[in-house]
This record gives C-alpha cells, sequence and structure tokens, in this order.
C-alpha cells in the first residue's frame, strides 16, 4: 500500500455510470496490486456537467464541466486520483495532472435505440442527441431528420425515448454494456458511425508530482487503449476541436503501428472530410498534422466550427 494509514482516495463523478467505471478502476488496482478490497476509497464528486441538464455542452463551458471540480479536489489534496471518460477530458489538460493509465477499451460503436436501422424510422424522425458528431452523422443519412436536445444520464435519456419524446436516440454501447444493458439497441459499424475520439475508453489521472500514485497506475495501464486514445487526441489538439465541432475518430493496433481514421462533418451532414493514415505508436506530431490535414481540405464554412 501506498499510504499505510488510509485507504487510497479515488474521484469520480457520481452517476451511476461513472461510479460503475471507478469501481472498475478500483477493482483493476486491487487485483494488480494484491490489495485488500478496502485499499481504495470511492469518493463521488458532482460536477457541473451533472447539475446543468437543459443546455447543450458547448454553450456552458464545454467538456471542462466533467473535470473541473474534480481537477481542484485533485489539486487540494481531497483526493489522490481522478477516473475519467476518456472522451469528456479536454484535449489540452493542465500540466498539474497527467493522464496516467487507461482501462482495456470497450466497444467504441454506438447503438441506436429505437429502431433497428435509420431506414426503419418514419419520415421526418425526431431523434435526441446532446452529440454534435451524432446529430452531423445522423443528418448525414437521414438529412430529414431533426435533432432535438438529450441530456442526462443513461436512464434518464432511456425514459424520454420510453415516454415518446423522440422517435430514436443514440448512445454508446461502452457505456450501456458497462450498466447490463447488452440488450439495448442495435450496434452501428464504424462505417456508419465513427465513434467519438477516446470513446469507450476509461482513464486515471494524478497529479504530475505524484509519482509514487503514478506508478501504482502503471500496473493496470493498457498500452493499446493508451496509445490509441493518445493518438485520437492529438487529432483533436491538431483540429482545435471544441464540444460544438463534429469530429470522429478512431485509431486500431496493427502490430507495432496505428492505424488511423478521422473525419469531420458540416452539422447538417452536407460535407464528411475523411482522413487515413498508417503511424507508429506514439507518433502524436502526425496524429496532430492529421487533424490540420482535415482542416485543410474542409470546405470555408466548416474550418469556422473550428476557429477561435
Amino acid at each position: 500500500m501506498l499510504f499505510t494509514d488510509r485507504p487510497l482516495r479515488l474521484g469520480t463523478r457520481g452517476s451511476p455510470l461513472a461510479l460503475a467505471q471507478a469501481r472498475m478502476a478500483a477493482q483493476a488496482l486491487i487485483d494488480a496490486h494484491g490489495w485488500a478490497e478496502d485499499a481504495i476509497q470511492i469518493v463521488p464528486v458532482q460536477t457541473s456537467g451533472d447539475r446543468i441538464q437543459d443546455r447543450a455542452l458547448a454553450e456552458i463551458g464545454g467538456k471542462a464541466l466533467w473535470t473541473k471540480e474534480l481537477d481542484r479536489a485533485l489539486a487540494a489534496g481531497e483526493i489522490d486520483f481522478a477516473v475519467h471518460s476518456m472522451k469528456d477530458v479536454e484535449t489540452i489538460r493542465p500540466d498539474a495532472f497527467r493522464i496516467a493509465a487507461m482501462l482495456p477499451r470497450a466497444d467504441v460503436r454506438d447503438r441506436l435505440i429505437g429502431a433497428e436501422t435509420f431506414d426503419d424510422l418514419p419520415a421526418h424522425p425526431l431523434i435526441g442527441t446532446s452529440s454534435p458528431r451524432r446529430a452531423a452523422q445522423v443528418k448525414r443519412l437521414r438529412p430529414d431528420a431533426t435533432i432535438t436536445l438529450f441530456r442526462g444520464n443513461v436512464a434518464t435519456r432511456l425514459a424520454k425515448l420510453a415516454a415518446g419524446e423522440v422517435h430514436a436516440t443514440l448512445l454508446a454501447a461502452a457505456g450501456l454494456d458497462r450498466l447490463d444493458q447488452q440488450g439495448i439497441g442495435v450496434a452501428m459499424s464504424i462505417e456508419t458511425m465513427l465513434p467519438a475520439p477516446s470513446q469507450g475508453a476509461v482513464g486515471v489521472e494524478t497529479l504530475t508530482v505524484n509519482d509514487a500514485v503514478a506508478e501504482a497506475l502503471a500496473a493496470i495501464n493498457h498500452r493499446e487503449t493508451f496509445d490509441c486514445v493518445m493518438l485520437e487526441r492529438a487529432v483533436l489538439k491538431g483540429l482545435g476541436g471544441t464540444c460544438h465541432s463534429p469530429i470522429a475518430a478512431l485509431a486500431v493496433v496493427e502490430g507495432e503501428m496505428l492505424f488511423l481514421r478521422a473525419e469531420i462533418i458540416s452539422p447538417d451532414g452536407s460535407e464528411t472530410v475523411r482522413e487515413e493514415a498508417r503511424l507508429p505508436r506514439g507518433d502524436l506530431r502526425s496524429g496532430e498534422a492529421a487533424g490540420q490535414a482535415l482542416l485543410d481540405r474542409a470546405s470555408p464554412a466548416l474550418r469556422t466550427l473550428f476557429e477561435g
């Protein structure tokens, strides 16, 4: 144990999915080090993103809404590390923190809930999502669709769908699986809906100066996931992407290389710019270049989404 007088404190958002992911991380550490079951204390921290449910993230501060309270607790010494859904972690992080480990990645795909296929939806369907990427991809597939804001945890969104507020919604397969909702929805192929950068990945972050905790976390770091997600995040950095930018990216391991696919999409789905590359692991500079290449080939209207 790192601290003989107290358990290690793992900070997390308080949603059912976040707590499930925190338990996964805690159990992985306990198993890796042979620690007692009470060696880690899970500390729920309410975030602004959980409190504010009636507006899109881009309107109220972006991805920092999921991390800033956990960052504050980490900096104040109230927790020793924090667990995050990596797709909710802003691209540029403060130097005070380091992503020390990622768990093995889960299913990266989206699931369509409410219909078997997009073609099965009625004319002019109403689709609920808070994701600009999903909204743009839906419009690309069904230009007649109307998108409505759908915030809240998984149970809230499924309840809205069941109440008939929308014809269909889309949720991450990984989150549904972690909540034992494997039978819900139909998985979309990667070719139909390329996922968000970092989708399906859970990361653990600690203070940059806390070498003891970082060393403990290294034992549960899944290198393949880490390398792929860091490359996808590099694409985001090259794009200067924000929460209101429709961006998709996925890297997969091919031996000692990574195969990267990325795309940016106009909000109405009418323009898609794609990039593919095989890059060495750890070549984050080329990942940034791939993001820049997408911008270079985009129309002026699409490029404006990534400016400022």
